[in-house]
């Protein structure tokens, strides 16, 4: 038995279908369609939320409704109705979506939180990040691909195997049996932020010694720019000339980047330590990494010192020991002059970027705002005319 209905939404025709759809009743399927598209000409989109079972007959009415109205499309397809589609290639031919499993987060745990979305504990062996923007299908789509290529150039990764519905968002499901980030680590045992540090360097190393294509990420220094030409108008004009140009000369690499590497984005499952969170994926010059890890542990703590412990858990203090031991293993020097050369050509990339977000982002508490857009001026006011250059 198949029940259609149909409801006319202002960018298409859904066309809900419910039952089973064989060689009994196809006729008649096809029927109550057309009653629906008769002088429509828009897009058609088969709802098959309810859909049962779909036979060789049924198949046929779709791909007459298919050379009708080119723009056909079916979502909320079961896993056993999509199997059918896909294995009779339908899939190749028309945009088929499955249904997602639908699930509650209600009293879990929350072990990160960033710009994209939540990620909270489900169980001992499950966590999912749940995306922030409601029509995050695609952006889910492309981190799980993005996971993919960094797993299979040998970048140790959690990758996603579900895509589920939260209440009206959606997320991405990773098996992590009885996994712990490295912040809950440091904070059960400060005393292994230096080997915990360390750990994640040698992540870090993996990362940045896979070489990529040109335009197979997104371009780290593209963004960069961005950042230095918004902030050229806020500086005095030979900073602002400066640093543009400073950006400029950073050379163009192929590096493979995470873009918010911190210790909530890194776990350790049964003593292997593996990466989530890789919707920032880029490519570029590691100095745009160093950026974005000073600005975790230090930069965005510089008016407030308890952000650091707001974001990550951790005492500003044993970020700061953190980040000094990342500077120590990754270049392998205790050399505290070169240390913190490095360190200021990632604050000046780092300031850069929280000046232009502080402008652009609406604030309520207008001191706070003023005391941060001072602080980011003085300090670039300060670094830019004394580097001749962003690298090492």
């Amino acid at each position: 038995m198949i029940q259609i209905t149909a409801k006319q939404q202002p960018d298409a025709l859904t066309i809900f279908l419910a039952g089973r759809i064989d060689s009994n009743n196809a006729a008649e399927a096809e029927t109550q369609i057309k009653a629906y598209t008769d002088g429509y000409a828009g897009t058609v989109v088969l709802d098959a939320e309810k859909l049962e079972y779909i036979s060789s007959a049924g198949l046929r009415v779709v791909l007459r409704l298919k050379k009708a109205f080119p723009d056909t499309k079916i979502i909320n397809a079961s896993s056993d109705v999509y199997e059918i589609f896909d294995m009779t290639g339908f899939t190749e031919m028309m945009d088929i979506s499955k249904a997602y499993r639908k699930l509650s987060v209600e009293g879990c745990e929350v072990i990160g939180e960033g710009a994209n979305g939540k990620v909270y504990r489900i169980d001992a062996d499950t966590i999912v990040k749940v995306y922030k923007n409601h029509d995050a299908l695609e952006e889910i789509h492309n981190e799980r691909e993005l996971a993919r290529k960094a797993f299979v150039m040998g970048v140790p990764t959690a990758i996603p195997y579900d895509v589920v519905q939260v209440s009206d968002l959606y997320g991405s499901v990773f098996e992590l049996l009885n996994a712990k980030s490295f912040a809950k680590l440091m904070i059960a045992d400060p005393s292994k932020t230096e080997e915990l540090a360390k750990a994640s360097v040698d992540i870090l190393k993996t990362m940045h010694s896979t070489m990529l294509k040109p335009g197979e990420l997104p371009d780290k220094k593209a963004e960069a720019l961005v950042w230095a030409e918004y902030c050229r108008d806020h500086l005095p004009q030979d900073v602002g000339e400066k640093l543009v140009a400073l950006v400029k000369a950073i050379p163009d690499t192929n590096n493979m980047l995470h873009g918010d590497y911190h210790i909530k984005n890194i776990m350790q499952q049964n003593g292997e330590n593996l990466l989530i969170d890789m919707d920032t994926l880029a490519m570029g010059h590691p100095i745009f990494e160093f950026s974005a890890i000073y600005a975790a542990y230090v930069g965005f703590s510089c008016i407030d010192k308890n952000n650091v412990y707001k974001f990550l858990g951790i005492p500003y203090d044993q970020a700061q020991l953190f980040w000094k031991a990342t500077l120590k293993y990754y270049f392998g020097t205790e050399d505290e002059a070169y240390m913190r050369e490095i360190e200021e050509k990632s604050a000046v990339i780092c300031f850069a970027r929280l000046l232009r977000r502080t402008f652009r982002k609406a604030k309520e508490d207008e001191a706070y705002k003023a005391k941060l857009i001072d602080y980011c001026k003085t300090t670039l006011c300060e670094l830019v005319p004394k580097l001749d250059n962003l690298v090492f």
